[in-house]
């Protein structure tokens, strides 16, 4: 009975210490989720602004033309896709369900004869294709959060690059970002944006001209040249704000996460509890059980004597 106790009390120890790393994980994430909120609350007004305007030069303008605007951009039949999950794990199904999402996308642009160019944000996606001997075109790890616009900065100076060119083994026919919409603390889905050819809708999947009715503006000094410089800022802040819609869903999805491993350790803790509690009521039960077999066995042992 000794030993059952001890594997108990070794047990509750343990999940006690893994209890307050759920606990402190949870402290930390919850902290986190304010700022992210706060930086896509600040990003997204921009995005759709510029979104806005784009789409008005659409509806009302008879010049507007842009690679990026043509339906059929078929030129080489690769695609990009980027992939955005996390660097860190205890973050419950947000990688997960992200890699899925694209293996589903990269999956039916296969069977449309299309060749997936895998582009990856974040540690968890990058392993995850390492280990299966299918390595992103490029991938980023490692990247602090207040990174994040830098590094979207980054990511969308390459793809207009890859986009725009004339070499058939560099080019890029469309682009789509596999990451999470945040919602709320308590909501967040995974998001599948194509961003070429560009959805000008107020939805994330849509056709790219729009029936809605936008502002009607002067262009000065052209409509294509006005395209020249929104479009690239178009999709600059658009990676950039799901970059940043991204990261908080993540903090969320690790809150809740820690939040449910929290409470297994409890109840983990307080199983063994019961269990050692049942284990030295058998132990004492066992040794007063053994000291009164053995006074009875004096006593009947004294009365044979006499």
């Amino acid at each position: 009975m000794g030993a059952q106790q001890r594997e108990y009390k070794k047990r509750i120890g343990s999940a006690k210490g893994m209890k307050k790393i759920f606990q402190a994980q949870e402290m930390i994430a919850a902290a986190r989720i304010s700022k992210a909120h706060a930086r896509v609350q600040a990003t997204t007004p921009y995005a759709q602004a510029i979104t806005n305007a784009i789409a008005s030069v659409v509806q009302h303008s008879e010049e507007a033309n842009h690679p990026f605007l043509e339906a059929d951009r078929t030129f080489s039949n690769r695609v990009g896709v980027l992939l955005i999950t996390s660097d860190r794990g205890m973050a419950g199904s947000y990688s997960p369900s992200a890699i899925r999402e694209a293996e589903h996308l990269t999956n039916k642009l296969r069977e449309e004869g299309k060749q997936p160019i895998l582009y990856v944000v974040g540690r968890k996606g990058d392993s995850y294709y390492r280990f299966r001997n299918r390595p992103a075109e490029k991938s980023w790890v490692g990247v602090k959060e207040e990174e994040l616009p830098r590094l979207g900065r980054e990511i969308s100076a390459l793809f207009r690059e890859a986009l725009l060119s004339e070499e058939v083994e560099e080019h890029l026919d469309e682009l789509y970002v596999v990451g999470h919409r945040f919602t709320n603390r308590f909501r967040q889905d995974v998001n599948v944006v194509r961003l070429v050819p560009l959805q000008l809708t107020s939805g994330d999947a849509a056709e790219s001209r729009l029936t809605k009715q936008y502002p009607l503006y002067e262009y000065t000094p052209s409509a294509d040249e006005v395209f020249e410089e929104l479009v690239p800022r178009y999709v600059e802040s658009r990676i950039i704000n799901i970059l940043l819609q991204s990261i908080a869903s993540e903090h969320a999805s690790r809150q809740k996460a820690m939040k449910t491993a929290t409470d297994n350790a409890e109840t983990q803790i307080q199983k063994f509890t019961r269990l050692a509690n049942s284990a030295r009521q058998a132990e004492i039960t066992q040794e007063i059980t053994e000291i009164v077999g053995g006074a009875d066995a004096l006593n009947a042992s004294g009365r044979k004597e006499r």
